[in-house]
């Protein structure tokens, strides 16, 4: 996950002036609900997109409730990711997924489980640098997994060596830290702000290949735990979507990054033709948008053309001057990354055919459709 985001930042350095003043004279976009959120982060050099989205959607969650504004840390939950995703690997005598990519059901399985902490508290950079590398840190854990799974045994020694790991590069956890002149574990702070129970939280996906109304395993690598999420028909997803947006709600958002993703214009498009997609992106003019249909959703998804690549948060729904509905989306790519201060507007069309799934609070979904999932 993630891989395409150097790529992408490389191309943002070429013209983002120009570009985004060329896209702002095609695209006026009109909100219909913009929803309060935390302020964008970086995930910098790591694959951790996953839990920066499902992070900053908990954190809107909280403001959503009334419970103010928190900073929260991912990289307490990334650490603890590792650990899981590390025994699996080794109960899978090495052929887990040991790459650092998740999906969003992991991060809040991980707050769950072990609670979690303010950035505040766990910060997750111990080495010398002021942004987030993992680069180093990926390579030492395969290489020390790899160990373990050779050997068939997870030693004392063994497990030492995976700890002081993650503490070289992420930084020692506290057993106790202070937040507002009290003192907390990560899991009685989890309870304190209403986290320690995350069975609200709810991922849903739309693949034909599945019966609709029923639990499936998505068959993407970052499902490394094979986790079961509802399955429903698009138009039903999308009317998850706009329901959970109109009323306050946000969405984390797992799907594909394509050529007509541009974030250093500030805009995801799917034109309806294949042949239109090089002239789309130079944004002279706008192209007509794809129907997406479950068929053709489908048919992308099983010829590899829709991956599991990012994931966002979706904050807000807007309209073009057309009329035509666009998502504000949070990255995780830093504030200075485009000239909308790292969002960009995804098109319905784009938003329905790369997703390979969401996640919301069960609140969200539409009392029809929650009735047909047993929610």
């Amino acid at each position: 996950m993630d891989m395409k985001r150097i790529f992408l930042l490389a191309l943002a350095a070429l013209g983002v002036t120009a570009a985004f003043a060329q896209t702002q004279t095609i695209y006026t976009f009109t909100p219909v609900k913009d929803i309060k959120v935390t302020e964008v982060k970086d995930q910098a050099q790591t694959g951790t997109c996953w839990c920066f989205a499902t992070t900053s959607f908990l954190e809107a969650e909280l403001i959503r409730q009334g419970k103010g504004e928190f900073d929260l840390s991912e990289m307490f939950t990334v650490r603890n990711n590792y650990r899981e995703r590390i025994f699996d690997n080794y109960l899978r005598g090495g052929k887990g997924n040991i790459n650092p990519g998740s999906i969003a059901h992991m991060a809040t399985n991980a707050v769950q489980k072990y609670g979690i902490v303010p950035e505040s508290a766990y910060h997750g950079i111990n080495y010398s640098s002021d942004k987030h590398n993992h680069k180093e840190l990926s390579d030492m854990i395969k290489a020390v997994a790899s160990v373990a799974v050779e050997r068939k045994c997870q030693s004392p020694e063994y497990l030492k060596v995976m700890d002081a790991i993650f503490d070289t590069y992420l930084g020692q956890v506290p057993d106790t830290f202070e937040y507002e002149g009290k003192t907390y574990t990560a899991k009685s702070f989890a309870e304190k702000i209403g986290f320690g129970d995350m069975s609200d939280y709810v991922e849903i996906a739309s693949f034909s290949h599945h019966p609709f109304y029923e639990k499936i395993s998505v068959e993407v690598p970052d499902n490394w735990d094979h986790q079961q999420i509802y399955n429903i028909p698009l138009e039903e997803l999308a009317e998850v979507i706009d329901n959970a947006l109109t009323n306050g709600f946000t969405v984390a958002w797992d799907g594909d990054l394509t050529s007509t993703f541009c974030h250093k214009n500030g805009i995801a498009i799917e034109p309806a033709s294949v042949d239109d997609y090089a002239e789309a992106v130079k944004f002279e003019k706008k192209f007509p948008e794809l129907v997406v249909t479950q068929e053709n959703k489908q048919a992308d998804f099983e010829t590899f053309k829709t991956i599991d690549d990012h994931l966002m948060h979706l904050t807000g729904l807007f309209k073009d001057q057309d009329g035509n509905y666009f998502y504000k989306t949070k990255n995780s790519w830093g504030k200075d990354s485009n000239q909308e201060g790292g969002y960009l507007y995804m098109s319905r069309s784009y938003t329905l055919m790369r997703n390979i799934s969401i996640m919301v609070h069960k609140d969200a979904v539409p009392k029809a459709i929650r009735k047909k999932l047993g929610l």
